[in-house]
């Protein structure tokens, strides 16, 4: 999402931080190439100005530059400006659904995802709060739009309005309203009507319905690839119908970014929510910090922390952990390990939440190395017999060759993989025996021991974070490529 900004900025920070001493002429020229890095995302003129206006005066104060570390000083400051634009003053009220039930209003223009990204909050908002969603279509004009939602309902478990032939929008959201009432529903999501452009049937159409029901969110579902129109449509709905909050899409996609950085500073709505992809759980809630995290290339821990949560199985991890405290770490161990990298989005999607590892992503990237490696892994470990996989320490020359030929590999490859195991045998003995792992493993499975805040912290220990976390996830720290991946290459 915000790729090219982060390597941007990483440069003109790197630059800073190696020169130890800044004059004011250094942070000016240093935040001149800000101006530059956030215009090329497509930020909006006037945002970036005042951003780097903001920024400058509060960084070339002697507090700052007489500091003893003045480029690390520039870089938080850049991090709480930059939480600043995202959130806005205010920050970024919960969702009202208190009173139920409660309706949410979804508009925007067709071909925006409005329907799927309905879906998806439906899912987010029964899974994780626990409320029962019932999701109407309000889509009379385009063909199959309301079969869609309908199926989209089944697919994940959530109720929709039968379909009747015929009716008005505004009597589909009365009709609405009174099944979830009568039905016990909370919360209610009317997915309405979009158009290729912005018209007065349009708004018509949603000022009615917005009249009928009186919505407790007006959400503005919007392409996150059509950059500053983004903005444009935002500004076109707030000032017609009234917009409680902007849900982004397609955010995984190659554009800048410049639309999450200029929505709340030129519309004053708040991102409620980020679309991160197809799949019906790819809705993200946009939290500013970590955004701005992520951004700075500080990575984004909690986002690393929760998405353990939801892949681990707290007996598996309490298994596992016995296991390690005592010193014993096989090769079934390890399988374990390449699949739950597998389950937090492969090491690509590791690498970009893991504190100063952006570097080793890319040097992954050049050296060839994708996802496929750990299929090739774990293909390796279940050619071996139970056996050998319980006890590494058998295998020799010929049972080596048995192994390789039967993955449809190459011995060497297999020899790498028998040294990331040793490596990683002699790490949670270390950690096992200091403590470190329980409290990890702690943190991985919600059991306490805190989720550390990464805007209150320096990048080294953050970095010092992301080698704990990266450790209980095979991936040993450091900023070179992780024990054992060296000699395996896309083939």
């Amino acid at each position: 999402m915000f790729e090219s900004l982060s390597d941007r900025l990483g440069g003109v920070f790197d630059r800073l931080t190696k020169q130890g001493a800044l004059s004011e002429d250094d942070v000016r020229t240093a935040m001149r190439e800000v101006r530059v890095a956030l215009l090329e995302a497509d930020v909006s003129l006037p945002v970036a100005r005042d951003f780097v206006k903001r920024v400058t005066a509060k960084a070339t104060g002697a507090a700052v530059t007489k500091s003893i570390t003045p480029g690390q000083q520039v870089i938080k400051i850049v991090h709480d400006e930059l939480k600043l634009v995202l959130a806005g003053e205010d920050g970024i009220p919960p969702l009202k659904i208190d009173n139920p039930p409660a309706p949410i209003l979804m508009v925007g223009l067709q071909g925006s995802g409005k329907t799927t990204t309905s879906a998806k909050l439906a899912k987010r908002l029964k899974d994780r709060d626990g409320k029962r969603v019932l999701m109407a279509s309000l889509d009379v004009n385009r063909p199959a739009a309301m079969e869609q939602l309908a199926i989209l309902g089944t697919q994940i478990g959530v109720d929709t309005l039968p379909i009747v032939a015929g009716q008005k929008p505004v009597d589909i959201a009365k009709r609405a309203r009174q099944q979830a009432s009568l039905g016990g529903y909370d919360v209610y999501l009317l997915d309405t009507a979009g158009r290729l452009q912005i018209d007065q049937v349009l708004m018509d159409e949603v000022a009615a319905v917005h009249a009928a029901v009186a919505p407790r969110e007006t959400l503005l579902v919007v392409d996150g690839l059509t950059g500053q129109v983004a903005v444009e449509v935002a500004e076109e709905f707030d000032a017609r119908v009234g917009v409680t909050g902007v849900v982004l899409t397609r955010m995984d996609g190659d554009g800048r970014g410049g639309a999450a950085l200029s929505m709340r500073a030129v519309t004053g709505k708040p991102i409620r929510y980020v679309g991160v992809g197809e799949k019906m759980d790819a809705l993200e809630t946009f939290e500013p910090d970590r955004i701005a995290g992520r951004i700075l290339g500080m990575g984004d821990i909690v986002a690393l922390v929760e998405k353990a949560q939801e892949t681990m199985e707290l007996e598996q991890t309490e298994r596992m952990m016995k296991r390690f405290q005592k010193g014993l770490f096989n090769m079934n161990d390890l399988k374990g390990q390449l699949q739950q990298m597998q389950k937090m989005g492969g090491m690509e999607g590791l690498m970009g939440m893991m504190p100063g590892m952006g570097k080793m992503a890319k040097q992954m990237d050049k050296a060839g190395l994708d996802d496929s490696i750990l299929r090739r892994q774990i293909a390796l470990i279940d050619s071996m017999t139970k056996k050998e996989r319980a006890n590494p320490a058998l295998l020799q020359a010929s049972r080596k060759k048995r192994i390789a030929r039967g993955a449809g590999l190459e011995v060497s490859e297999l020899n790498q993989l028998l040294k990331m195991h040793r490596q990683m045998a002699d790490m949670m003995k270390k950690m096992g025996k200091g403590g470190m792992l329980k409290k990890a493993m702690a943190m991985m499975g919600g059991k306490g021991g805190g989720m550390p805040d990464p805007s209150q912290m320096d990048p080294a220990a953050l970095e010092a974070a992301s080698r704990q976390l990266g450790a209980m996830k095979g991936m040993p720290g450091g900023m070179t490529l992780p024990a054992g991946f060296g000699g395996m290459k896309k083939k």
